[in-house]
């Protein structure tokens, strides 16, 4: 049973930066946007975060300081986001090539900060956020272990996103709006929605969760931030392709593809992956190859946005 917790505390470290980012590019794309920019956002967002960490752990820390840095970096990554939702809708650019730029930005922007502010580009920050049990919570069997025991509490936000994205898309004015905007924008433009509006917002509500993302990725694996997020932007958008778009399936997508970083990262640490004569190499490929997998299989049924990736002009009918 003990390895049954680890696993599921593991994944729990690696799913819940891929929920938070893809569920973000959910918001982006059902109004329309493609954004291929998750990976630069995710990096301008844990950036940001990272460095407000890092000047501020001398005076603040725990879980005040790691609450303040996730609203950093949500502002970050929301600000950051705007320059791909500006070209896309008001200059009506190749969203394809907007969010590539972005991306190949993020990282040459974060490192020449770095090292123009303190000479390293990468940024030392102390893990005083991990929790080793929440109090009356971390006792409840069997659930306990898994939510309430050696984990942080990002864990909860993004659960908390989660659950809030569903209700937000599905139930509201404005999810319907969104949806109305990536499917048919000429006839949510004649019933009166302002669909360049709603898609900045779409764009905008990305950027913060990536923003999010990026900081909810490097905090409980690492101590320190090095212009990277490891592909997390990019495997994030196969949880999104293969959650087709929709909530709750994005929630089991990235539980799928946290399980399987698991067991690429943390495999020394289960007994019967352990034991078996296969190589690290091979170990760490396991996400990368599930991917492949999965899209193969999933892209067939894709069911996007109908609208997604075509520039609106309300002058076209």
């Amino acid at each position: 049973m003990d390895t049954v917790y680890f696993i599921a505390q593991q994944t729990m470290y690696f799913a819940i930066p891929l929920l938070i980012v893809a569920l973000g590019g959910m918001f982006s794309e059902r109004s329309g946007i493609i954004n291929i920019a998750l990976e630069g956002i995710m990096i301008v967002g844990a950036f940001a975060g990272i460095s407000f960490i890092n000047v501020f752990q001398d005076t603040m820390s725990g879980q005040s300081l790691l609450l303040l840095a996730v609203l950093i970096s949500g502002l970050a990554g929301g600000i950051f986001s705007l320059f791909h939702a500006f070209a896309s809708i008001k200059l009506n650019a190749d969203q394809t090539i907007s969010g590539t730029a972005l991306n190949m930005f993020a990282p040459a922007f974060a490192i020449y900060i770095a090292r123009m502010v303190q000479g390293v580009q990468q940024i030392q920050f102390s893990d005083t956020f991990y929790i080793n049990k929440v109090p009356f919570l971390g006792d409840i069997p069997v659930i306990g272990p898994i939510l309430f025991r050696n984990c942080y509490i990002t864990t909860y936000i993004g659960l908390g996103i989660a659950l809030l994205s569903w209700i937000v898309i599905n139930h509201t004015r404005f999810g319907l709006r969104l949806r109305a905007c990536g499917e048919h924008p000429q006839a949510a433009d004649s019933v009166g929605i302002n669909v360049y509006r709603i898609r900045y917002a779409g764009v905008f509500i990305s950027g913060v969760l990536g923003g999010i993302g990026g900081l909810t990725f490097v905090v409980p694996t690492s101590t320190n931030f090095n212009a990277g997020v490891a592909g997390y932007g990019f495997l994030a958008l196969a949880v999104l392709i293969f959650g087709q778009w929709r909530t709750n399936k994005i929630f089991f997508a990235a539980f799928f593809f946290g399980i399987m970083k698991t067991f690429a990262s943390a495999y020394s640490g289960i007994p019967f992956l352990k034991d078996l004569p296969i190589s690290n190499e091979v170990y760490k490929m396991i996400p990368y190859i599930a991917t492949l997998i999965v899209l193969t299989f999933s892209s067939r049924n894709s069911q996007a946005p109908r609208a997604e990736g075509i520039p609106y002009d309300k002058g076209s009918r």
